[in-house]
């Protein structure tokens, strides 16, 4: 049968490279056999996959579709192989996406959680923008992603957590001397820091400053949460900052007072979601309970109440 499993795995190799020389050596095999094979699989699929050039393989047009199809394929067979062992995805590898904003505060727990319980488990996590998970998702070169619901229609999706928005306040802010939770109308007039337009938290936070009538400032667009923190420290806005950030790294140092911001906007949602299937891989379950303790024991530290 043509193309072969193994010429699916060449061709998304090459993909992932955007070299035959470095394709080949992560696939242990020399660079004019993987020629020869990718060669073998355009000629029975009838198209070109590949533009080759001093700078590399680029994908043709033909060959974006064949590789999220090769990709997608790939993914059942190691889902087939997984569900005769009964360890679904922790038999092999699993490249997750997952926001910056979330995955160095959530996930190193729950890596060690899983290294214990599943020793042969690979984790490949990529931190990326909203934008950039949703196109990776749907290409395939992610197999699932820890995002917004919202910004990933047609998906398979597990919620699991809601988190509410803090305010990062300097030291010597007036709104700093209380511990209440903050009211909108406290907001008002005020410069919102946030990250970038590319972040769903940069869309949450744009429309709370609409209805505190305060605004984001155009001077300044966060690349990190912690950038935000400290930005916030220098007096330069109110840093509007993620429960599970607040709970795991703000609180923890000094140099910001943190106050909840009492509003039904000042959340958002995030999920674990992948493609759409008939069922969820074998195992996410399993993930989404780890994840969903985590987050759980995390946020724990800083009540909203």
């Amino acid at each position: 049968m043509r193309p072969t499993l193994r010429q699916l795995e060449y061709i998304v190799a090459v993909a992932d490279c955007a070299r035959f020389g470095q394709a080949a050596e992560r696939l242990n095999v020399s660079q004019p056999s993987l020629s020869a094979q990718i060669a073998e699989a355009e000629a029975d699929l009838g198209a070109r996959i590949f533009n080759r050039g001093r700078h590399g393989a680029t994908l043709t047009q033909a060959g974006v579709d064949i590789v999220r199809r090769a990709r997608r394929i790939l993914n059942e067979v190691e889902d087939l192989r997984a569900s005769v062992t009964g360890d679904g995805i922790f038999q092999g590898r699993l490249r997750l996406g997952v926001l910056p904003s979330i995955g160095p505060y959530l996930l190193p727990g729950v890596v060690r959680h899983l290294h214990r319980a599943h020793p042969d488990f690979r984790l490949v996590i990529r931190e990326e923008a909203t934008d950039d998970l949703e196109q990776g998702l749907r290409s395939g070169r992610l197999d699932m992603i820890l995002s917004t619901p919202e910004d990933h229609p047609g998906t398979l999706q597990t919620p699991l957590f809601r988190e509410s928005l803090w305010a990062g306040l300097a030291q010597d802010d007036p709104l700093a001397s209380d511990t209440a939770p903050l009211a909108l109308s406290d907001l008002t007039g005020q410069a919102l820091l946030t990250l970038g337009p590319r972040h769903r938290l940069s869309g949450i936070v744009v429309e709370l400053a609409a209805a505190a009538n305060a605004h984001v400032p155009d001077e300044y667009e966060g690349t990190s949460l912690a950038a935000i923190r400290l930005m916030a420290a220098a007096g330069s806005g109110v840093g509007i900052l993620p429960r599970l950030y607040a709970a795991a790294e703000a609180r923890n140092v000094d140099d910001v007072r943190l106050r909840r911001i009492d509003s039904a906007r000042a959340f958002r949602v995030i999920s674990l979601i992948q493609p759409a299937a008939f069922e969820p891989r074998p195992g996410s379950d399993i993930l989404a309970q780890a994840l969903q303790s985590e987050a759980e024991r995390i946020m724990a530290q800083l009540p909203d109440s």
